[in-house]
Order: structure tokens, then sequence, then C-alpha cells
């Protein structure tokens, strides 16, 4: 399965039946667990929940996130709906996002009204990860994790119980999340200056109102009283576990974060065992994938775009390797060309050439046919970065080992 090429929905739905996506868990709060366990929760899908294969395809973050996205609103849906179909799955999600339409203007004007629903919900799924990566939409240098997207799993909720409140439950679960988030960065007694700089977009920023006085916090949190008596653990659990996160960066916590936290404690009506369980799960996740976790990260639009189109032009490289290999070592002069370039500079005509020819070889693959796009060409320089990794060693023959040479 394919999580980036059309009709991975149905694809997906076809290699698991419902009992496989729906009975490992006896209710939300063992599938909020067990999607927490994947990295989803904490913006960095490590895995799919089913444990059985997805297919040899060795899935990036995001397509993991789209599926864990995709399986968790399912999830809701059943929950609800215990013997309906998948086709009124699919069709259910879409009228929740055409019920968001309002929010994010033109969002639904991008997609062929011609497609199919499940082809449909995968471009919405895609632009969902787009959107909830940005923080504030007028400071775009600052970038959240994909962890808010858990949002759209708990408003889905609220939708079908009752549709129209859902906009504004969306509204308000969102501004507490990252208020919640702002005041967690606030306790922190050593601050890095992107801690700083995301603390200035917070107070400057006109979408969220920030309360920066003494008396901020018990505002904030004498916001959140709703919470006490709710029923529905996720939203809490979601928001201490978010909080926790923004304070992991330097992997301890000092007394005056711990107070804060405390704080919310009581606010949530939960004691310290929660906020035990929540960094003791986050503490096992760091420890067994990654060293770092950031709810929030700052990155440079250009340096972004750059690291954006170089994780995708390698992606596309790995998964075409074996047929590009085969349509460079027929292409002999483009091989020759590419092998000079690491030992001298080519001309301008050498330069076309090269240009010509790769065009010409990205048009017999599908999946590359990105390089023809209007811009496309932009990201050639990058093709050519990855190629000599797939051609024979005798293309890197002028190639020597650095630190050999410096002997």
């Amino acid at each position: 399965m394919n999580p980036s090429a059309p009709d991975w929905i149905l694809k997906f739905l076809n290699l698991f039946d419902k009992n496989d996506l729906l009975a490992p868990y006896q209710n939300d709060a063992s599938f909020y667990i067990a999607l927490k366990q994947t990295g989803f929760i904490y913006g960095v899908s490590v895995s799919a929940l089913p444990k059985k294969s997805l297919g040899k395809l060795k899935l990036t973050k995001e397509e993991l996130t789209k599926i864990n996205l995709f399986h968790a609103l399912y999830y809701q849906f059943y929950e609800k709906n215990k013997t309906a179909t998948n086709k009124e799955a699919i069709n259910s999600i879409l009228s929740f996002y055409e019920h968001l339409e309002k929010r994010k203007a033109g969002f639904f004007k991008k997609f062929s009204l011609t497609q199919s629903a499940s082809i449909t919900l995968e471009h919405i799924l895609s632009a969902r990860l787009q959107e909830a990566n940005t923080l504030l939409k007028k400071n775009t240098v600052s970038l959240l994790t994909f962890s808010l997207l858990y949002l759209d799993v708990l408003a889905y909720k609220q939708w079908l119980i009752d549709p129209i409140s859902t906009k504004n439950y969306y509204k308000q679960l969102e501004t507490a999340v990252l208020t919640g988030c702002f005041y967690t960065l606030k306790s922190k007694s050593s601050k890095t200056k992107y801690d700083k700089l995301l603390i200035e977009l917070f107070e400057t920023s006109s979408e969220y109102i920030i309360d920066t006085t003494d008396g901020g916090v018990a505002t904030f949190l004498d916001s959140l009283n709703y919470l006490k008596s709710s029923e529905d653990s996720l939203e809490k659990n979601y928001l201490l576990d978010l909080c926790s996160l923004t304070v992991w960066e330097d992997l301890k916590m000092d007394e005056v974060e711990h107070q804060f936290l405390q704080q919310l404690l009581v606010t949530l009506n939960f004691s310290e065992t929660e906020l035990q369980k929540s960094l003791v799960a986050l503490n096992s996740f760091s420890h067994t994938y990654t060293e770092k976790i950031l709810l929030f990260e700052y990155s440079h639009p250009v340096k972004q775009f750059y690291k954006q189109s170089a994780a995708t032009v390698k992606l596309l490289i790995i998964r075409n390797k074996d047929r590009l290999t085969r349509e460079l070592e027929e292409s002999g002069e483009l091989v020759v060309l590419l092998g000079q370039s690491t030992i001298r500079d080519l001309s301008t005509e050498e330069k076309s050439k090269v240009r010509e020819q790769l065009l010409d070889v990205c048009k017999t693959i599908p999946s590359l046919t990105i390089f023809l796009l209007p811009g496309g060409t932009v990201l050639l320089p990058l093709l050519v970065k990855f190629i000599p990794k797939l051609l024979p060693s005798s293309f890197q023959e002028n190639r020597i080992d650095r630190f050999k040479a410096e002997d």
C-alpha cells in the first residue's frame, strides 16, 4: 500500500476487515493509548495501528500520520454506527470536513467534484497535514508538528453527536490546547531561543488572545472548568499529554514547570497519577524511537522548502530506483555527463543536455512526472544529487574517501 498514491484508502480497507481495525480496542480510552504508542499524539508517527504488514514500502512519517488519522476517524464512526458500511464511513467523514468548510475558506475548491469519495477524502487528509502543521498563518517561520491533528478526531466525535455545535467546539478546544501549551512554555525557567520566539508569536497574534499578566494563568485555568465535570476523558488526557510534551525538550522538569502542571491537574480533576502516566508514556516513546520529540519546531521558510523537497525527491528515487537505474543506464551520454560533473564544472551546453535528458527519463516513469510540472525543474538539482547512489561503482570511480585523502 502506498499512501502517497491514489486509492490508498480503499487499499487499506481491503487489507483489513472491520474486525482488524475495531476489535483490538475495548473503548475510546484504549484506542487513544494505542494511538499514542504509534506516536500520532506526539506528532511523530513511527507506525500504524494494525499489526499486519501494510506492504513492502518503507512509509514516511507523513504517510503513517495519514493512515493513523483516517483510522482514528474510522474508529469514531463505527463507535456510533455499529452496523454501517465502509462507504457510509467515508461519506460521513467527508460530510464532517465539508461542515468545517466555512472555517477554512476555499478548502474544498481545490478538489474536483467528479472524483470518487475516497480519493476526495485522500486529498483532504493530505491537505489537513499541511494545515495542521502551521501555527500562525501570518508567521510561517513557526511550525507545529502533527500533534494537533487529534483535534480533528475529537471534533468528528462531537460532530457525530451534535453537528451544529462542532465548529464552536473545535475552536474552543484548539484555543484551550494552544493556550495551555503557551503557558507551559512560559513556565519553563530555562527557555531556548525558539521557546522565546514562540512565546512572542503567541503574544502578538490576534488569532489567540493571550493574557500576559500575573493573573493570566488563573484566567486560563478557570476557562477549563467545563472539562472538570466532563465524563469524556479524551480531551483532558490530550491536553495533559501536549502540555507534558511542551516541556519535554530538555528531558527534565523544573519546579515551576511542575507547579503549573499541578495546577492543570486540579482544573482537570486529575490525580498526580495521571501526570505520571503521561510522563512515563512520553519517556518510554522517546527512549524507544527518538531522543528528541518537539511539539514546536522552528524553520525558516526557504530551509523548510528545501528540506521537504529533498525528502520528496529522495522518496521518489528510492521507490523507483530499479526502473530509474535501467533508464539511466540506457542514457549513456547522460551518465557520462553526470560522472564528469563530480570532478569539473559542466559547460552551459552540457548542463542543458543533462536537463533535457533527465526530463526525458522522468517522462518514462509516472511517479517522476512531478519534475515536468511548472516549476518542477527547480527540483532537478536535487534529483542529480541523489542519483549517483543508484549508479554502478564505475560512475563514482573518481570519488575518494575524504578521510583517507587527508591522511
